[in-house]
């Protein structure tokens, strides 16, 4: 019979970013003790947290915010297309001190903040589902699949599970048309990560986050075992978005490709 996961102590990278400040209150009840992290301030520590500032690049500071947790939920690193030497420091370097600092402590589950950017260059008429090939549209998306291939490496070698959410975009509400198709709620969000850190088993596996929405570029049947249904849809804020102005190149890449803009940012002196 297969059991759900208990945590005694879980950690929260990133927990002062945007998508960090929606789960931290929540993940309080989640485990007894809630460590968490970032290199941006944290404020105060609530009932049950512990603070734990730290540079994902920094090796022994990793070694040591991963230490005493059993659960990870990893949303640290830069979050945007950048130029390539603070991707590297905090989304390549920052995720292997991270994974290398799991398997030191033993860790059995990584929740891993991955990007729809990992996949931005397949056409917005494809739907794509987990097997299909990464294509990443930006140096962040590399970074992303950087991610994938490093979490599915420690899976095979050493039975780290991990489920990889290829996280949409999750605001208050969509912010453009694009968004109409991409939109993740807070509330899926946060459902979302609840159910990948309490299935009982998830191995290693990539699901898409985007809410209940009327279109979907993504078929997310492959992560059905972690048994996540999302609850919103982005269909409320349709008439707003679609009275906007069209965009003034409607063949454009950025128009015609899954990734929108980032499939055109850079190249970054």
């Amino acid at each position: 019979m297969e059991v759900t996961p208990a945590y005694k102590r879980l950690l929260l990278t990133g927990a002062a970013g945007g998508l960090g400040r929606v789960l931290r209150p929540a993940m309080r009840g989640w485990a007894p003790a809630l460590r968490v992290s970032d290199i941006a301030p944290l404020g105060g520590p609530a009932a049950g947290e512990e603070l734990a500032p730290c540079d994902l690049g920094d090796e022994q500071a990793v070694r040591s915010l991963v230490e005493g947790v059993d659960g990870i939920v990893h949303m640290g690193g830069i979050s945007t297309d950048q130029p390539w030497a603070p991707i590297l420091n905090a989304n390549i370097v920052g995720v292997y001190n991270l994974y290398e600092s799991a398997r030191i402590h033993g860790v059995r589950r990584v929740v891993f903040a991955s990007s729809n950017h990992a996949i931005g260059f397949y056409p917005r008429s494809q739907r794509i589902d987990a097997d299909d090939p990464v294509r990443p549209d930006s140096l962040y998306g590399v970074s992303k699949t950087f991610g994938e291939s490093l979490s599915r490496f420690y899976f095979d070698r050493y039975g780290i599970e991990t489920v990889c959410l290829r996280i949409g975009s999750s605001f208050p509400e969509p912010k453009d048309r694009r968004m109409l198709v991409t939109w993740l709620s807070y509330a899926d969000l946060t459902g979302l990560v609840r159910a990948s850190l309490f299935a009982p088993r998830v191995g290693h596996t990539i699901a898409f986050g985007a809410s209940a929405n009327r279109d979907s570029w993504w078929d997310n049947r492959k992560a059905a075992h972690l048994g996540w249904v999302p609850q919103d849809s982005s269909e409320r804020f349709r008439a707003a978005r679609e009275a906007e102005p069209p965009p003034e190149k409607p063949d454009s890449p950025a128009e015609k490709l899954q990734g929108g803009a980032y499939v055109t940012m850079g190249p970054y002196e």
